[in-house]
């Protein structure tokens, strides 16, 4: 017995420290797996729809997250955010999920990638759904940020089948777009390695955005980007057909339009080669995206002139979704820069209080307005990521206070579809 006993004692002992491991670590896996249910994200008409009720959206963008949850030291910023923005009753965020050839590049050369960085994006995925956050995922970028459609001309062009050096080639090239469409099968056929879910199946997901604010100015037309636009939104629904697709337009009007010459910031903004209500109204398009930034689109204008631009500029999207498409028109990008000459914080809280505004009546009137995400949130100590921009809300009680009581007031319209936690709790203390 005595020498039983002594083995018997060792025995227990590394039972009992494989159960405290199992209890401590392999129960925080499993708890991605069992974490809040979350339904789909549909469209009827112009509304957003959650579980047969509309869904309106007070949200943000956060760019940065997967780059962040890559490295050890700079993931736990993550998780705070999107904590910070379900206590604000903040409901989708938009973010890259791409990086191709930088730094903490996800894609290092057409077709390759990296494990590390994948698995970073899972992390995000799957701390979104566990703060009840959906994710607008962005899949390339027009801009050279984060390598963007340069990167994907010049891999083509080093292995010398590039027909053209022109980025725009990014839109006509065979070679490029097959790159494109492995990138497209490869991200939405993604098993995420914590939750064991494919990103098409993941709910958590609010939807995919082809590409942040397309332009191809080589061919003002429009008919360039349009037949690009066309095919790969056909592709991403041959693979994904749960998921919500939006272009990702800055909202311009082409050149055939006459709202081009009336709505429109300024004459240029008709030569990009993008067209608001052509793009937006491809089929396999489920909604409209816009973007407000009257200070970088407008010269030589006060304050009260740019704000006047705002509520038309917004107002008409909104008509055209009631009007034209059919569609909801979200406002994913709204920003207000901190460079403008006498610049005052109380102008971006008023420029806030004006989209959302815009937003909210919108959507008392089941209109076409879905919703609006502010560019761009921060937590504390991020300044050398920040722009012009970003703002870290809650260091500003005023755009704090109004900010959160548009989640209020649209979790009341739409009768709370499946609300965190925060939410209830913060809206119950305006009441």
């Amino acid at each position: 017995m005595v020498a039983a006993n002594g083995l018997v004692l060792p025995i227990l002992g590394f039972a009992s420290c494989i159960a405290f491991i199992y209890m401590s670590f392999g129960d925080f896996k499993l708890s991605y797996r069992r974490g809040p249910h979350l339904d789909f994200v549909t469209r009827n008409g112009t509304q957003f729809m959650v579980d047969g009720r509309p869904f309106y959206i007070n949200g943000w963008n956060s760019f940065w997250f997967m780059d962040h949850s890559a490295e050890g030291d700079r993931k736990p910023r993550v998780s705070a955010m999107l904590q910070a923005g379900a206590k604000m009753g903040l409901t989708v965020c938009r973010t890259w999920a791409f990086n191709d050839g930088d730094y903490n590049a996800l894609q290092i050369s057409p077709g390759k990638f990296d494990e590390r960085v994948f698995q970073a994006l899972d992390h995000v995925i799957a701390e979104a759904g566990q703060h009840r956050v959906r994710l607008l995922l962005s899949l390339v970028n027009n801009l050279k940020a984060y390598g963007g459609k340069t990167q994907y001309v010049k891999w083509a062009w080093e292995e010398g089948i590039g027909m053209s050096s022109s980025n725009d080639s990014f839109f006509y090239d065979p070679t490029i777009k097959k790159y494109f469409k492995n990138y497209i099968k490869t991200m939405l056929t993604r098993k995420n390695t914590i939750t064991g879910i494919e990103y098409r199946n993941d709910p958590t997901i609010f939807g995919w955005e082809l590409i942040n604010e397309p332009r191809c100015m080589t061919d003002p037309s429009g008919d360039t980007l349009q037949t690009w636009i066309e095919e790969m939104s056909r592709f991403v629904k041959s693979i994904d057909k749960k998921h919500l697709l939006t272009v990702g337009l800055e909202g311009f009007y082409g050149p055939k339009n006459p709202k081009r010459l009336t709505v429109n910031p300024e004459d240029w903004a008709s030569t990009l080669g993008s067209d608001f209500i052509r793009n937006s109204k491809v089929p396999e398009i489920d909604f409209a995206s816009v973007h407000v930034y009257p200070d970088h689109w407008i010269q030589n204008q006060g304050f009260e002139e740019k704000l006047a631009f705002v509520q038309k500029w917004m107002q008409s999207h909104i008509e055209d979704g009631h009007y034209e498409l059919n569609k909801p028109v979200f406002f994913t990008e709204y920003g207000f820069s901190n460079l403008n000459k006498d610049f005052r914080p109380d102008q971006r809280d008023r420029f806030y209080k004006t989209v959302l505004d815009i937003v909210y009546k919108s959507a008392k009137k089941n209109r076409a307005g879905a919703g609006a995400l502010v560019w761009q949130l921060f937590i504390e100590g991020m300044d050398e990521f920040n722009d012009d921009f970003g703002i870290v809300l809650w260091e500003r009680p005023s755009t704090y206070r109004f900010v959160t009581e548009q989640s209020c007031r649209l979790a009341r319209l739409q009768r709370n579809p499946q609300p965190n936690k925060y939410l209830k709790e913060l809206c119950l203390q305006r009441e």
